[in-house]
């Protein structure tokens, strides 16, 4: 058995007593006491009647099931991170195929435009310098 710290203690949403339920924070004097899964089954050892030994069997099984839903976060959010990993390199790599690509999506520069008006040549005339 052990003490919740304050941050424990706070994490959850209300309190539980056997006669009422407590809103959070008030009446509340001391930290609360949590058991372990040894110490839940310390207890129910010591407490030597069959409606003790159905709790513990019943306390042993939630903590198992517990664990193994722990278990299954684990694989899960590392699977999440891996996936997470894959998209940054994805995500890196697509932007330098975009960044190559936009030069060519642009539209091609307009020619130059011909001058509006006469114009003569010179050579036609002999009027260049050599």
């Amino acid at each position: 058995m052990f003490q919740l710290t304050v941050e424990e203690r706070d994490s959850y949403q209300i309190l539980r007593s056997q006669i009422a339920t407590l809103k959070q924070g008030q009446h509340l004097k001391y930290l609360p006491y949590a058991f372990t899964e040894h110490g839940a089954i310390m207890a129910a050892n010591v407490l030597n009647s069959p409606k003790a030994v159905a709790m513990s069997v019943y306390i042993v099984r939630a903590f198992i099931q517990q664990r193994e839903v722990l278990a299954a976060n684990e694989t899960i959010l590392k699977r999440l991170a891996e996936i997470d990993k894959t998209l940054l390199q994805h995500n890196t790599a697509l932007r330098d195929i975009y960044q190559k690509l936009l030069p060519l999506l642009q539209p091609p520069p307009e020619p130059p435009r011909p001058k509006i008006g006469f114009r003569e040549s010179r050579a036609r005339y002999g009027l260049l310098k050599n």
